[in-house]
């Protein structure tokens, strides 16, 4: 490994795609492809944690996803039930704080209530913030925030960007360094639209189920090479 330590990604952010084709390749329903792609999910948790990674985003249920499927739908939501509350060992084993992105009012009940649940059972820890994004969409991010201040009637001159910023889901969370999409798409998919403005982006043809902790090294030791200039000029060379 030649990972240096000293120049991690703050926050990372995964658009965790491939579950369904890496199932249909193999003749298996789409919903054993999400049963797989949990199997990494906790992986890479453990592995980024380990690593020292402060903040990791992962997309789960986008506000678009409500179209696919009734059944897919209905066990997507399942594994939420069962595995969110559910992993609390591993979360503590692991030190892990975890926070939830999106639009909770739209989602049921139950699902709700699991995620307040897991939220305040891991609101002490101190190791690596798992932010889980859960029916969410960076528009509809945007536009929560804007009511949010709107309902609060905040003049004009108050609103800033670092004001504003923490209207939205998560305003302990830095901007994103490293944005990976696995699945082979190269494109954002509405998800995290505010947070994204200098981040370095890395699209893998990999299916998230087969998304391998070597890849995901190699991922950062290629952010770690980026040169980084947040809209200034290449510094010169002497």
């Amino acid at each position: 490994m030649s990972i240096d330590k000293e120049n991690l990604p703050l926050h990372v952010a995964i658009t965790m795609d491939g579950n369904g084709r890496w199932a249909q390749a193999r003749k298996l329903p789409r919903t054993s492809g999400h049963d797989q792609g949990l199997h990494t999910v906790k992986r890479i948790v453990k592995l980024a944690s380990n690593l020292g990674i402060k903040y990791l985003t992962l997309y789960v249920f986008s506000t678009e996803n409500w179209k696919r499927a009734e059944q897919e739908v209905g066990f997507l939501m399942n594994l939420i039930h069962i595995h969110l509350c559910g992993e609390l060992d591993f979360y503590k084993e692991n030190g892990i704080k975890l926070n939830h992105i999106g639009n909770i009012d739209a989602l049921p009940v139950s699902i709700k209530k699991d995620i307040k649940e897991a939220v305040d059972d891991t609101k002490d820890f101190t190791g690596m913030t798992l932010n889980l994004a859960i029916n969410y969409g960076g528009r509809d991010e945007i536009l929560r925030g804007i009511k949010k201040i709107v309902e609060n009637k905040v003049s004009s001159d108050l609103i800033t960007e670092e004001y504003f910023s923490k209207c939205l889901d998560m305003p302990e969370s830095p901007d994103v360094d490293l944005l990976i999409r696995t699945g082979g798409e190269q494109r954002l998919s509405n998800y995290l639209l505010w947070h994204i403005p200098y981040a370095e982006q890395i699209y893998t043809d990999t299916l998230w189920p087969d998304y391998s902790d070597e890849e995901f090294i190699k991922h950062i030791e290629d952010f770690q090479h980026r040169n980084r200039r947040f809209g200034a000029e290449k510094a010169s060379k002497k």
